[in-house]
């Protein structure tokens, strides 16, 4: 049985900026995006936008005027997240 554990969060730090959790999350970002333009109309704008806060992320970006009344009557973001295999759940403070 487990006597001791302590975690080594510099080594968490290190993993979670790492290459490896970069790619995982840029390739997941690719994938939504792939799957918004699937439900958008054609020609419209998709963004991947990688960077690195405590962790690798990314954000996808429907740039269009009209990307916002979207999410709200078909949550293109939500069902493109969705279809990657990703959970998403409500923002909270």
């Amino acid at each position: 049985m487990l006597q001791s554990f302590r975690l080594d969060a510099a080594g968490v730090r290190e993993i979670l900026k790492g290459q490896e959790v970069r790619e995982l999350v840029d390739g997941l970002a690719s994938e939504v995006a792939a799957n918004v333009r699937a439900l958008v109309p054609g020609g419209t704008a998709i963004e991947v936008r990688g960077y690195t806060t405590d962790r690798g992320a990314a954000t996808v970006v429907v740039a269009d005027a009209q990307a916002m009344a979207w999410q709200a009557q078909h949550g293109i973001l939500t069902r493109a997240a969705g279809f990657a295999g990703l959970e998403v759940k409500a923002w909270q403070r």
